[in-house]
């Protein structure tokens, strides 16, 4: 499959409702490129923000409030539907809840749900890295800047140490050239530039958060490949549950992680294009 490799812009068409997309962890601004593609055949418009350039001093609730004011000075007064992906996911729903009435629909993709909601870092293929956030936050920031280090000087390498578990339709879609080049663009500015921006989103996300689902009051879908290794179908589950106004998971066989994320885009952007007027 080929995957743009150039920058992404933050899109701002007067008018029209936004579909506005949270990456990964590690991941960047830079996916968004995934979903523009697929939204401007439709004619939509999509952001996205360079979240791990934000001052390393937000932390908490004060990171998601700046993130929100962020959105919100981008749409000018319209409604939007968030799209997240993976820890992206974490923090779509964390800043939804400082734009109450402006964010219509969450489409939470190969999503990661809190991990005291169920078993489930053991099936995860990044457990070590979230028992160290979890446990042992000093070790996570020395393992983090070395991974940056790798990504610098041997990128293949750490390419390889990440993707060498692949499972489903990851397996095919590592092998492709186009997507190897951008995963390793990715991770070099995640966790390098980034590295502090990522470190807060995974640190931010190993707390428990569960509690704090039951006050989210919007319509929520979740897409989930059933072969994830990196945030086992159970977390889509688990958040399902949780969400007062979550639809049944869209389960996608044979798909895991990132190929879950390519094969849902389409579906979530002719979603939003069919959206009557009305509703917004």
């Amino acid at each position: 499959m080929k995957t743009p490799t150039e920058p992404p812009r933050e899109l701002a068409v007067q008018g029209k409702p936004v579909l506005v997309y949270f990456h990964g962890a590690p991941g960047g601004v830079q996916e968004l490129v995934w979903l523009e593609r697929e939204a401007a055949a439709l004619g939509l418009t999509c952001m996205a923000v360079d979240r791990f350039m934000l001052p390393s001093a937000l932390q908490g609730d004060a990171y998601f409030q700046a993130l929100a004011a962020h959105i919100q000075t981008k749409l000018g007064g319209r409604t939007c539907w968030f799209v997240g992906f993976s820890i992206g996911s974490y923090v779509a729903l964390q800043t939804a809840r400082w734009m109450q009435g402006q964010v219509k629909c969450l489409h939470l993709v190969s999503s990661a749900a809190p991990l005291e909601s169920g078993d489930f870092l053991p099936g995860m293929a990044g457990k070590v890295v979230f028992q160290l956030a979890q446990n042992w936050p000093l070790v996570f920031a020395v393992v983090s800047r070395w991974q940056g280090l790798l990504a610098k000087l041997a990128p293949a390498a750490l390419y390889g140490m990440l993707f060498g578990s692949a499972a489903g339709g990851d397996k095919t879609l590592a092998k492709d050239s186009s997507f190897q080049s951008t995963l390793q663009g990715l991770l070099a500015s995640s966790l390098g530039p980034g590295v502090h921006g990522y470190m807060r989103d995974v640190g931010s996300y190993v707390q428990p958060w569960a509690t704090a689902l039951s006050a989210m009051d919007v319509p929520a879908q979740l897409w989930h490949g059933d072969q994830d290794n990196w945030s086992p179908l159970g977390m889509a589950h688990s958040l399902a549950h949780l969400l007062p106004k979550a639809q049944p998971v869209h389960v996608l066989p044979g798909l895991s992680h990132y190929s879950c994320l390519f094969q849902a885009l389409p579906r979530i952007c002719q979603q939003f294009a069919n959206e009557p007027q009305a509703s917004w």
